[in-house]
């Protein structure tokens, strides 16, 4: 379904990079929350985020972390908050999802499919006296299997849609697709379908034009062309070439330094808004403009900040 109005999202911290990569990451709640007041000014419609524990930077899933930042967020400006369930691949299903049914969010990230999430390959990237948790958790995905089985969709599916919260697909594989259309078919997800492809991470598709056609190609014969939303993301040098294919085939883009954190080549962004206001520029330059959170509200079929627990 082509999207009239480009829906822009910032992942604005992730649990990828690691604090001795760029000293821009956000780390603290008071950088997550500027930032994410930022990437709205700059023409984000939604921010992605994750937890951080603010002394160390490490992934974190604490519930009263995450409800400080979205609250504080929510009263600084009307961006839409998806809380991420991918956190830490580290992390339980239990650990994941418990952001959710306490706080209610409009959106929430649901990973499509198990995968070998590999990071370890950024570990010559590190200097060497960084902190030891940061080569342990990187270095730890070699031998590791990002995990979401089908029980654990379900719960998360089932969970979201008890507490109004719409699921955003992270789909990194073609397989992927068929899992959503599986759940659709079976009656368990019955709430308008959001897609993000997410490409170029090590273990599942590459991140070409070529690729992001096919996912996209495969979503509208296997759920119906004008039955969904999407949106495309890519990690690192691959993220901004992706996104601005993404717009120019009528979908959403994601940019933001949980995915890349440079703004172009050997020049790290200083800031989560650096990387949207480029990409609303290349959205404009196609002839669309980036949409408001109240659109994307209305285009995604999103409750209203007005329901969410924060």
């Amino acid at each position: 379904m082509r999207q009239n109005k480009a829906i822009l999202t910032a992942a604005i911290t992730g649990a990828v990079h690691v604090p001795s990569m760029s000293p821009y990451l956000p780390i603290t709640p008071e950088q997550i929350v500027q930032q994410s007041v930022d990437a709205c000014s700059a023409g984000a419609a939604i921010v992605h985020l994750h937890g951080r524990d603010p002394q160390t930077g490490e992934p974190s899933s604490d519930l009263e972390l995450m409800r400080q930042v979205a609250a504080e967020i929510k009263a600084r400006c009307d961006v839409i908050i998806n809380i991420s369930t991918g956190a830490s691949q580290m992390m339980s299903t239990r650990e994941r999802l418990s952001a959710v049914p306490e706080l209610e969010p409009e959106l929430a990230s649901c990973n499509a499919g198990s995968m070998n999430f590999m990071l370890a390959g950024v570990l010559d990237l590190l200097p060497e006296d960084c902190p030891e948790w940061q080569s342990r958790y990187l270095g730890g995905t070699y031998d590791n299997v990002f995990s979401n089985t089908y029980q654990g969709m379900e719960t998360y599916i089932t969970t979201m849609q008890d507490h109004g919260t719409i699921p955003e697909f992270e789909v990194y594989d073609a397989g992927m697709i068929n899992n959503i259309l599986y759940f659709r078919e079976k009656g368990i997800l019955t709430c308008p379908v959001y897609l993000q492809f997410v490409l170029g991470i090590q273990g599942g598709l590459p991140a070409t034009v070529e690729n992001l056609v096919f996912l996209l190609n495969t979503a509208q014969r296997q759920l119906g062309a004008d039955s969904f939303r999407w949106s495309a993301a890519a990690a690192g040098r691959h993220q901004f070439p992706i996104a601005a294919a993404a717009l120019a085939m009528g979908g959403g883009a994601r940019v933001g330094l949980e995915d890349n954190l440079y703004i172009q080549p050997h020049q790290l962004a200083r800031s989560n808004a650096q990387q949207v206001e480029a990409i609303a520029s290349v959205a404009r330059v196609l002839g669309r403009d980036a949409a408001t959170p109240e659109e994307a509200r209305r285009l995604l079929g999103l409750k209203g900040a007005d329901r969410v627990n924060f």
